[in-house]
Parts: structure tokens; C-alpha cells; sequence
């Protein structure tokens, strides 16, 4: 349905599918070692088969292609196709004939309508192109046979291993429900995961204006409809809804054309009270298929059958083009078949993976839905259009600048002012801007007191103008260290040390506010310095280790001891001893760490704590300790001053801290006092299996803030001040932080600023830093224009 845009490369530039088409097309090739294979058998006649058949066939006429596909030529599910501007640049390079006669059918439009509680906001400058189905599929069929493709239509596809014996390649592009994956699954490793809605696709026959989604919040719970134009009079209508939603609303019992007529009432208002029609559509669960590999010998997976991407981002077909492209280019450009199926997924797989992360957020952004209908209307609108993280509030401001400053104005940003650069305030501390140097360990203090070093690092970051710097998880006692590099506060000497910080910070970079993370390192301390060793134990001079359970973080760490009582009694007043100095320190704000599989993160998780005292089992005992901590910190930390508490959101391992859980824990520490939760992710057991990818902990945030309802710090590989924009605006995170861009440039805020043009109080240059707030000129890398330009 709605193409991610935003982040794709332009036409034509290495690496993308018009640039591997135009690599493929420049023309019928000789026989040859690199044309082979010579018999090409294709599983499934969608776009991706068809599309595949019919390159493969144009770049070697010689070559012998078959088509199999079970169903009639007409056959079809689904009504409307859309394809991105890259997607169709592709197949413009490698087929203009193709593409002539897809533009002859396309309908373009560029508005996106968002419809919540009766109010409709429209966002411009989109660019969709889009089709019928069937009329996608006649052109590939007709390019086929006048390229002379075999299709054998209504034919049962012989056995997969039949066909390979027989055929140089095997192409599986038979769908989500591919028989040759299930076929080969021990090759293949296909992991298919199924989400929490039910959707039906269904048409109209009119045509919405622009790109629709509406709201409909029913006495049975929240639907939505997802609609486009595909024709000069028809339109896709997607109804998508939760699974307890679809059967308290009796859809489980209907018939389908009982569900097309109700889904039709549901959303009169959407449809001008037109009806709908169906096509043999029933409801269905999206599955996301994710495959370990996708070839095996000479048969290769394309399209659905190796990998899904949800329809809310409009990229099945165009990933199963974008396949055929890059298979056929391959095979033109290796000179083994092997070698052409490594290349293929080596190039695709990392492309749809980013496409399947964006998919993801999509989806589980319309599965929460509730979580944002209490949002301003235009906030919603500006939700939604980013939910995937791939539409950014920059370019959305390139598409449409007058709906995106209207959301601005609604956030409460004064003119010119980026949504980053707003205050915020927490207890009786306002921050001038909403960026966070994250902590990030440095390992380089000395008998845990910080030194130059410390004032260095964290001094440039304040001078850099984020609005809070966080020093690095601080250690409440020797034992509590993670290295012998650890910065402590268990001793007057350290906390004189971070005086020396504080007034640095308060003195050179007056507006920025400097916080401190206590913590205690449990059973991930007594390791070498990060660079000498990640996780690994000292070779000598090694502390014992405790823990809410005897349990070592990975074969061969140091085994922990199980705290007693009165242990737990020390630790309390060791961190509240710790918050007393931190306070004289001068620090403004306190994070408590309960994060990263930490002492007091062992505690809440089921993975490190197997108690059978009051602090082991349940969730609620399981958190009794933390919370102990905290309202022991809290009780001696001066009350004007914020408290935060970090919390690892998920532990990316079966059994272990769940998202939902996380929601529970982060209303747990805000009910004691908290005032925002610090929301990271897992670290806490050694086997953990993270999603990495483009702020890809931010869901986690977005959840919490906006069920348990507190200010939350959004982290994780947040990179661009595009992304801070976007969070905020969107009400996913109140305030982000960031490491790494902080590491390469400590002046990253004041860089935002200056790269958005913005000058106002949200970020100060040190007066003498004020002469490089603008970028230093470069060589001039224009050549004139040419003045006349004569035709033949």
C-alpha cells in the first residue's frame, strides 16, 4: 500500500534496482559461460514470477523458461498494486517496453488523508502510482508470451526436486504459502511469525482522491481502513482490526458477504455510503516470513516466498520486482550459477532486512493504535505518517512544509523553532532542548576517581549543547565496578572530582544540565577495560562478585554471590550514600540504572533472578528491591531535583523481560517517584538475539510512554537530529539520547542547530566558539552553466 519513501537512494545510483536493471539490460548477450542457466523453471505466476520469466528470457532469447502457476490466468487476490518511483525506475531501465505500458494505466496522486475523531488532515507532495492487479498481471503476461515464456496456467506444479533435476534453475516465487520453502525447510530455516490483526482486502468502485486512512472507534473496539485509487473508478479498501476486536464484533461468525456489507456500514462516511465488493476475500492474519537462507543448490526463493514486508508499507510487490532485477542482473554478471544465487541474496538481503524493520514498526504501529487516538488530531496525522521511521519530519517538511509546520505549531514550537530544540522540564529542572549525551562508560578513572579526562569528554558535550550530559554509569562501591576503570562515588576524594565537572559544566555552558547514573555492575564486574577484553575477567586482581542469583553471565565469567538480607541492606545505604555526594557534587539530575543485566537489572529479570524469597518470582517481588533503592535514593536526593531510573525494556530472549513487562516495571518506578524512565534494551543475558537496526529501540520508549504514561528517554542507534525531530513531534519520546554521534562529534547539537538554521534560545555557541557557527566554506565545486544550448 504505501511505499516507504524518504531514505531510497535516487535512480540510478550503485547499488539500486534502476541501476542493477540498466546493468542487465544492455541487451541479448551471446551465448556464453555467464548466461547460463539455459532450462529456467518459475514457480508462480505473481509479478515477481512473471517478472522474473520475462527478464530472463529478454536477456537470453535462446533460453528455455517455464512458467507454472496452479490457478487461471485471472485469478487473483487482491485489487490495487503500488510501486515506488525506484521500483518503476528499475523497470523502466530493464524493460521500457514493460513500463510503457504500465504508465499507460497508472493512476498518480500525491495527498495522504488521515481521519481521526471526524477531524480529516491532509498531507501533499507523496507521489504514488498505482494499478489494478489484474491489469499489472495482463502486461507481464503479454510481455511473457511475446517474448516466447511457456506459461502454463491451471497446471500442478510438479515436485521442487523433480524440477531441479531437470532445469539448470528452479525460481520459487510461489508466495507466502510457498510449498518448495516448506519443501526444503531444513535447508531454508524459514521463521514465519503471525501478528495480532486480521485484515480483509476489499474494493469500491470509486475513487478516493488521495491515499485514506479512517479511524473508526466501534462499541466492539478499533478498526481502520487503509484506502487508495488503483483506477479512474476503483479503489482498494483494506479493514484491518485486532483479533479480539474482529471476534467481540461477531466477525469470526459471519459469512463474506455479511463481513463486506458490515465492514461498508463501519465506514460510510469513508466510502460516501457506496458498498464494497469482494474477490473470494476472507479475513486473514499477516505473516511475516523471514528466511536463514534462500537458495539451496540450483533452486532459489523470490518474493513472498523468502521474505514478507506488511502491506501497510505497499512492499510486496515492489520487493518481489526489486528480486527479479537483482536475480537477473546476477546471473548475467557471475560466472557460475552459485556464485549468481550468493550474489543475489548478498545484495538483497541486507535491502529487504530494512525494509522488513520499517514493515515491522508499521505494523505494530497500527496494532497499538489505541495508545495514539487520545493524540491532537494533527499529531496523530503526523504518528502515523512516520510510524515506519523511514518517513522523517525533514522530508516530510520538503513534501508538504504547510502541513508539517501546523503540526509543529500544535506541538508548541515557536517559529522556527525544530521540535528538538523545544524546553522540557522535569520536577523543578527545565532542560533548554530535548537531546541527551547518553552514558557511555569510558573506563579511565583511577581508584574510581574521574580525572582530565572525564572533565575533557564530558566538558566538550556540554560546550556541544545538548541539554543534559550524563555521566557514565558511576559505581556505589569498589566491589560494584565494572573494570578498574570504573568512575565511583563511595569515597569524598571522587566526589571533589566530580565538583571539579559540575562547575565546569555550570560555569562554561551555562543552560546545560549535567545528570549522574548511579549503579552497581552485579555480576558483569570484575572484567578488563572494554578494549582489552569485552566481558571478559581480569587475569588477576579479581573482587568477588554478587548477585540477586548465583549465576555467571557466560561460560567462563566469574560465578556471583547470591546477596542475603543483610547485603541488601548494605547496597541500599551504599547507593544512598552515593546520591548524598552526588548531590553535594552538584549534579542535577540522578538516573538510577536498572538496566543491561546490572545488579539491580538482575533482579527484575526471571532470566538472572531465581529467588525464592520475597524478592524472587513474581514480577511484583521480582522489582521489590529496585524499588527499595529507589525510594531510598529518593528520600536523601534533594526534592527539587529529577529522578530518572534506566530499564532494559526487553531482554531479547525467550522467558526473559518482555515489552509488555516493561510497560508494568516503568509504572512500578514512576508510582515511587520517577520522573521519566530511560527506556534501553537488553544486555542482560550473554545469549540474547537483538533486532539491530535504525532506532530500533525506540518502539520500546513509544510503548511505555504511551501506556504507562510517563516522560520517557528514548536510545538506540538514534542518528540524525531528523530522528529527534521525529520522535518528539510524533509523542514517541519526550527527550533522546545519543553515544555514538556524540563520540564522533562531541558539538553534535550545535551542529543540528546550525544545519537547520536555527538560532534561537533551545541551543547558545560559547562566545568563543561563536566564529565556526557557521560550516567553514569549501572549494567551489560548480562549473558554469552553459549560456546557450544550440539542437541539431
Amino acid at each position: 500500500m504505501l511505499p516507504v519513501k524518504g531514505t531510497t537512494p535516487a535512480p540510478g545510483a550503485p547499488g539500486t534496482a534502476s541501476a542493477r536493471a540498466r546493468r542487465a539490460a544492455d541487451g541479448p548477450q551471446p551465448p556464453g559461460e555467464h548466461t547460463r542457466p539455459l532450462r529456467v523453471a518459475v514457480i508462480g505466476g505473481g509479478p515477481g514470477g512473471l517478472y522474473t520469466a520475462a527478464l530472463l528470457k529478454r536477456l537470453v532469447p535462446g533460453r528455455q523458461v517455464t512458467l507454472w502457476e496452479r490457478n487461471a490466468p485471472d485469478d487473483t487476490f487482491g485489487f490495487g498494486v503500488v510501486l515506488s518511483d525506484e521500483t518503476l525506475g528499475g523497470i523502466e531501465h530493464a524493460d521500457p517496453r514493460v513500463y510503457a505500458a504500465l504508465e499507460r494505466d497508472f493512476v498518480r496522486w500525491d495527498d495522504i488523508d488521515i481521519v481521526h475523531r471526524g477531524t480529516r488532515h491532509t498531507s501533499g507532495g507523496h507521489r504514488f502510482a498505482a494499478l489494478g492487479r489484474h491489469r499489472l498481471l495482463e502486461i507481464l503476461h503479454e510481455r511473457c508470451r511475446s517474448l516466447g515464456v511457456e506459461l502454463r496456467f491451471r497446471a500442478e506444479v510438479p515436485d521442487p526436486a523433480r524440477l531441479a533435476e531437470t532445469y539448470d534453475l528452479v525460481v520459487a516465487a510461489d508466495g507466502v504459502h510457498s510449498t518448495t520453502r516448506e519443501a526444503f525447510a531444513d535447508v531454508f530455516r524459514p521463521r514465519i511469525t503471525a501478528h495480532r490483526c486480521r485484515y480483509i482486502w476489499l474494493a469500491a468502485d470509486f475513487a478516493f482522491d488521495a491515499f485514506r486512512f479512517e479511524i473508526a472507534e466501534t462499541g466492539h473496539g478499533v478498526m481502520q481502513l487503509h484506502g487508495y485509487p488503483y483506477a479512474a473508478g476503483a479503489s482498494t479498501v483494506i479493514v484491518e482490526m485486532r483479533e479480539e476486536v474482529w471476534r467481540a464484533a461477531g466477525f469470526d461468525e459471519t459469512d463474506a458477504t455479511e463481513s463486506v456489507e458490515r465492514c461498508a456500514k463501519v465506514f460510510a462516511d469513508a466510502l460516501g455510503g457506496r458498498p464494497l465488493r469482494s474477490n473470494n476475500s476472507a479475513w486473514t492474519t499477516f505473516r511475516t516470513v523471514v528466511n536463514e537462507r534462500w537458495s539451496h543448490g540450483n533452486i532459489v526463493l523470490l518474493g513472498d516466498a523468502a521474505h514478507t514486508a506488511h502491506f501497510s508499507i505497499g512492499s510486496g510487490t515492489k520487493l518481489a520486482v526489486e528480486d527479479a532485477l537483482a536475480l537477473a542482473a546476477c546471473l548475467r554478471e557471475q560466472p557460475t550459477l552459485d556464485s549468481a544465487l550468493t550474489a543475489y541474496e548478498e545484495e538483497r538481503r541486507p535491502v529487504v532486512a530494512s525494509t522488513q524493520r520499517a514493515a515491522r514498526a508499521s505494523l505494530e504501529w497500527f496494532e497499538n493504535l489505541p495508545l495514539y487516538l487520545g493524540q491532537p488530531p494533527r499529531q496523530f496525522a503526523f504518528n502515523l505518517l512516520t510510524r515506519s521511521r523511514r518517513v522523517t519530519h525533514g522530508n516530510l517538511r520538503l513534501r508538504d512544509a504547510r502541513f508539517t509546520e501546523a503540526v509543529e505549531r500544535g506541538f508548541g514550537c515557536p517559529p522556527g523553532t525544530p521540535p528538538m530544540f523545544t524546553p522540557f522540564r522535569l520536577r523543578g529542572l527545565t532542560l533548554r532542548n530535548r537531546v541527551v549525551v547518553s552514558p557511555m562508560d569510558m573506563y579511565s578513572a583511577a581508584d574510581g576517581v574521574p580525572g582530565d579526562f572525564h572533565l575533557v569528554h564530558l566538558g566538550a558535550r556540554a560546550l556541544g549543547g545538548a541539554g543534559l550530559v550524563m555521566t557514565e554509569m558511576v559505581c556505589v562501591s569498589p566491589e560494584g565496578r565494572i573494570t578498574p576503570g570504573c568512575a565511583g562515588l563511595w569515597t569524598g576524594r571522587q566526589a571533589e572530582a566530580w565538583r571539579r565537572i559540575t562547575d565546569f559544566v555550570h560555569d562554561r555552558a551555562p543552560g546545560t544540565a549535567i545528570g549522574v547514573q548511579l549503579g552497581h555492575s552485579g555480576r558483569k564486574g570484575s572484567t578488563k577495560l572494554m578494549w582489552e577484553g569485552l566481558d571478559e575477567p581480569l587475569d588477576e586482581g579479581n573482587w568477588p562478585l554478587v548477585a540477586a542469583s548465583p549465576l555467571p553471565y557466560k561460560p567462563g565469567s566469574q560465578v556471583p554471590r547470591e546477596l542475603s538480607r543483610a547485603q541488601l541492606t548494605d547496597l541500599r545505604e551504599q547507593f544512598t550514600a552515593a546520591a548524598v555526594r552526588a548531590a553535594r557534587a552538584g549534579f542535577d539530575l540522578l538516573e538510577l540504572h536498572c538496566a543491561h543485566g546490572y545488579l539491580l537489572s538482575g533482579f527484575l529479570s526471571p532470566l538472572t533472578n531465581h529467588r525464592t524469597d520475597a524478592y524472587g518470582g513474581s514480577p511484583q517481588k521480582r522489582l521489590r528491591f529496585p524499588l527499595e533503592v529507589f525510594d531510598a535514593v529518593r528520600a536523601v536526593w534533594p526534592g527539587d531535583r529529577p529522578m530518572t531510573v534506566r530499564v532494559s525494556a526487553t531482554d531479547w530472549a525467550e522467558g526473559g523481560l518482555t515489552a509488555e513487562d516493561a510497560v508494568d516495571v516503568a509504572r512500578a518506578f514512576a508510582a515511587h517517584g520517577a520522573d521519566a524512565i530511560d527506556v534501553s534494551t537488553g544486555q542482560v543475558v550473554a545469549d540474547e538475539k537483538p533486532e539491530f537496526g535504525r532506532s530500533y529501540q525506540t518502539p520500546f520508549a513509544d510503548r511505555v510512554r504511551n501506556r504507562a504514561g510517563v516522560p520517557v528517554i528514548a536510545v538506540g542507534a538514534i542518528s540524525s537530529w531528523d530522528d529527534v525531530n521525529s520522535l518528539i513531534l510524533a509523542g514517541r519520546a519526550d527527550l533522546c539520547a545519543l553515544a555514538r554521534p556524540h563520540l564522533y562529534d562531541p558539538h553534535w547539537t550545535l551542529h543540528a542547530a546550525a544545519e537547520q538554521g536555527y538560532e534561537g534560545p533551545g541551543v547558545v555557541w560559547p562566545a568563543p566558539y561563536r566564529a565556526g557557527s557557521r560550516p567553514p566554506r569549501t572549494g567551489r565545486t560548480d562549473a558554469p552553466k552553459p549560456r546557450l544550448t544550440l539542437g541539431d
